[in-house]
């Protein structure tokens, strides 16, 4: 690796074009079954995001051998939205710089839309720097997913095709796509704008049920922000938080090892 991460081209044009693409789904009858297909997608990959980009690679929330780690990367990228290492590393940044003027995605300082999506299809953050994200950078196999971040979500929509045809290509991956860019994208906008505040974070962080409930537990931003590192993002019982429910699940087998717990004020942990 050089000084500089790896080249990930600007994706205005792209970006734009799917989004047209969805409007494919018109042209071909409804089916409950191209729903299914829609949401079943969306839920596998949004567990991608979540538990892989975010809680393990950005976070290092829990642990998986070397293995699962390739197939939750690769799994992660299916989502289209880049590779592994420039994910993280750019994630690493906002942590460290969290709304202030070296923020990469603050809606506080360069307005809701660059929060959104102006920053993830700008040419100034095509490139990450490695020095972030050394830990995972070290393993070849994730270097190579990082370089060709297009071979997943390319591979997935072949199969998709193969199995379904042009419906099922157009509802479970054009539209889930589109759906999981704006899923994803309203953590970075809408979770610093719109919501509640149970931690004095020095961010404007907020826990939001309804993207909590889009994103599979990612809506409980200022939870996370109070505590970057812990798998649980929604501490309460009522806060539900499905990637770590998977997680924990997955730890029953021994796919998942070592989860990072919240530590929580005595306050807060007597309301749990």
């Amino acid at each position: 690796m050089t000084a500089v991460g790896q080249r990930h081209g600007s994706s205005y044009l792209p970006f734009l074009l799917i989004h047209v693409a969805s409007l494919g789904v018109l042209f071909y009858p409804f089916h409950w079954r191209y729903l299914v297909w829609m949401v079943g997608i969306y839920a596998l990959r949004m567990f991608g995001v979540t538990a892989g980009y975010h809680r393990y690679f950005s976070h290092r929330s829990f642990k998986l051998n070397r293995v699962n780690q390739f197939i939750l990367a690769f799994l992660a990228e299916t989502s289209a939205q880049k590779g592994v290492l420039w994910w993280a590393a750019h994630h690493r940044t906002h942590h460290q710089e969290s709304d202030t003027m070296n923020d990469v995605h603050s809606p506080k300082q360069d307005g809701f839309w660059w929060a959104h999506l102006g920053w993830v299809m700008s040419p100034d953050y095509n490139e990450y720097n490695p020095r972030l994200i050394g830990d995972f950078g070290r393993f070849p196999e994730l270097r190579w997913l990082d370089r060709h971040y297009l071979v997943p979500p390319t591979i997935l929509a072949i199969c998709l095709f193969l199995v379904g045809g042009w419906p099922v290509f157009f509802w479970g991956f054009i539209l889930s796509t589109v759906l999981l860019y704006h899923g994803t994208f309203c953590i970075n906008s809408v979770a610093h704008v719109w919501g509640t505040r149970r931690f004095n974070t020095p961010d404007h962080s907020r826990n939001n049920f309804l993207l909590a409930l889009v994103t599979m537990g990612e809506g409980w931003h200022n939870n996370h922000h109070h505590q970057k590192h812990a798998c649980r993002q929604g501490l309460f019982w009522w806060e539900i938080d499905v990637t770590y429910y998977i997680l924990r699940t997955l730890a029953v087998f021994g796919i998942v090892l070592e989860i990072k717990h919240a530590r929580l004020p005595y306050q807060t942990r007597r309301e749990l």
